[in-house]
């Protein structure tokens, strides 16, 4: 089992904390990793584009001109693709972008993205998230002292509410509960400061 320091706001150990193997030191599988982004921003996606077809634009259904003798090629309505300010052929429409993955492959991305990120030096367990207030420069203070200056994922696992409001302004902080978690999120941060208690809960539940 993996062993990690756990540190305190002051960025002092106070303990360690043993990791489950099939959670933080599983094989980091890339193409698992991609997958599991991938899955995760196409559910994001809006769909929202549209063109509007034949039927939809504003002109009239009458013939233009009558369909032989006048030496022009034949047509049947002003609002063809085939003319200006007609409708579009093939164009997009809404559409659901979003598709079923696994739940077995998002379970084995995770796994695969915690492992990266504890082999890469980039996951830092915290005893608790106790703030005394619920000031955005409290919170920015506490990072500065953990040596989290970059883009920054906080996970815990309670409802706290002074991490949630003093972190909500600062720009490249994420928060996130432990069961709200997603590998696309672990990857998009350059660093990742847990819990201990939310560590604790994913090493249990996702070693199952």
């Amino acid at each position: 089992m993996p062993t990690v320091d756990v540190f305190d706001l002051n960025n002092a150990k106070v303990g360690e904390l043993e990791l489950a193997d099939e959670v933080f030191a599983a094989e980091v599988n890339e193409a698992l990793l991609y997958e599991a982004v991938r899955h995760y921003m196409a559910g994001r996606r809006r769909g929202t584009a549209k063109t509007k077809t034949r039927h939809e634009v504003s002109g009239s259904g009458r013939k233009l001109w009558r369909q032989k003798g006048t030496g022009r090629a034949r047509v049947g309505s002003i609002r063809s693709p085939l003319w200006r300010h007609g409708g579009t052929a093939h164009g997009p429409q809404p559409r659901d972008y979003s598709y079923r993955l696994p739940r077995q492959m998002q379970l084995g991305a995770l796994r695969s993205a915690l492992s990266a990120k504890l082999r890469d030096g980039e996951l830092k367990i915290v005893q608790s998230f106790s703030l005394p207030d619920h000031k955005t420069k409290t919170v920015r203070a506490a990072l500065d002292t953990l040596e989290a200056r970059r883009k920054v994922l906080l996970v815990d696992n309670a409802d706290n509410r002074s991490l949630s409001l003093g972190a909500r302004n600062l720009p490249g902080v994420t928060l996130l509960g432990s069961r709200e978690l997603t590998t696309y999120h672990l990857l998009g941060h350059q660093q990742v400061l847990m819990s201990e208690a939310a560590a604790r809960k994913l090493s249990e539940g996702l070693s199952r």
